[in-house]
């Protein structure tokens, strides 16, 4: 009797906790939602202040020699690496192409630059990870397989976008951006950018762009749910890591979700650690990944109103979409192995990782002396 009647006022509190314990997921859901808002709002916010700026960083690049496809593809490579992200710099490239301060093809190839330094995050997390466990150095082969699949997918696919963007399917007349999306953008964040044209000089007003635009990423990375690298769907992907076409659709996937090759590829290195994942078949999530991540650059030429930036950034995704489905679809065997084979040279030995890392660094800087 005395073990029914505990029972019976077990149940009540176990329905409060489970009432509270949903409660508390609705809130946190809510409050996702809320920062996933606020950080696309201060995305917009940033580069219309990147736009209205955009013009005092002329000077800046002639005092750099940064002028041409060469330096502006070193200037993307190396700001990206430094920032160990690709997406501000891709945003910097769209709004300086938007703004007239730099042509399509330089803006173009910028943007190319910013896939070739996109996955420094990667490389610095696998080689802390290597140093606080040196039982595996998986980490870091994924995260030299991430810029080796970056620089000889994305270097290649630069020549290509440079002759598309010839083409009269890119030009800027081409691209007609609705009124009403060009007339809300002012309507929202006219009063602030006007504000700053009026009492900022334009270098700092971009400065200030470069700040909000990096708060705004910030605000996303928080506003995303953790995912789990320890649970049921991290195990089940063993079983796709056999299929390529399997493992190209999740890094899609993932990449859209989280709009960061950092985010993505990143995802990659603790599951290999715990054993989810062989360091083998990354190659065609990381190919993936790299296309994904260009909706956020497209979502930004489109905010920005330019057809100019869109028909940059649709030439970019074109070329490097040819590129690597061709690779993934004609060419893939051989060319894992190719890269499976420089990332196990690189990794042979301290004075090779050495070698790489100065060479990774010491290109971007030699594009960009005059």
């Amino acid at each position: 009797m005395a073990d029914e009647l505990a029972l019976e006022g077990a149940l009540p509190v176990a329905a409060g906790a489970l009432r509270r314990r949903r409660w508390l997921l609705a809130l946190e859901a809510a409050s996702r939602v809320l920062g996933a808002g606020a950080a696309v709002l201060l995305f917009g916010l940033a580069l219309q202040l990147l736009k209205a700026g955009a013009g005092g960083l002329a000077p800046l690049l002639d005092a750099l020699s940064a002028q041409g496809v060469a330096a502006l593809l070193g200037l993307g490579w190396l700001g990206a690496a430094l920032l160990m992200s690709g997406s501000p710099m891709a945003a910097v490239a769209v709004s300086l192409a938007a703004a007239g301060t730099v042509s399509t093809f330089e803006g173009l190839a910028m943007l190319s630059g910013s896939r070739m330094g996109a996955s420094s995050s990667v490389l610095l997390m696998g080689f802390v990870l290597y140093l606080l466990r040196r039982r595996s150095a998986d980490g870091l082969f994924i995260g030299v397989v991430a810029l080796l699949v970056a620089s000889t997918l994305w270097l290649p696919a630069l020549p290509l976008g440079l002759a598309l963007l010839h083409l009269p399917w890119f030009h800027p007349d081409a691209f007609a951006v609705p009124a009403a999306l060009t007339e809300g953008v002012d309507a929202l964040y006219g009063p602030v950018v006007h504000w700053g044209q009026e009492h900022l000089h334009r270098l700092l007003l971009f400065a200030g762009g470069v700040g909000v635009l990096l708060l705004s990423f910030s605000v996303f990375d928080r506003a995303l749910p953790q995912l789990d690298t320890e649970g049921l769907a991290a195990r089940r992907l063993h079983a796709l890591t056999r299929r390529p076409w399997a493992m190209f659709l999740l890094g899609l996937a993932v990449t859209a979700v989280t709009m960061s090759v950092s985010i993505s590829i990143g995802l990659l290195v603790p599951l290999s650690l715990r054993g989810y994942l062989r360091r083998e078949t990354a190659i065609p999530y990381i190919m993936a990944a790299n296309l994904s991540t260009w909706v956020d650059t497209l979502a930004a030429a489109a905010l920005l109103g330019s057809g100019a930036a869109l028909g940059m950034v649709l030439a970019e995704m074109t070329a490097g979409a040819l590129l690597t489905l061709g690779v993934l679809l004609l060419l893939y065997r051989p060319y894992s192995r190719l890269v499976l084979a420089l990332a196990r040279a690189v990794l042979g030995g301290r004075v090779r990782f050495a070698l790489f890392l100065a060479l990774y660094f010491a290109a971007p800087l030699a594009l960009l002396l005059p």
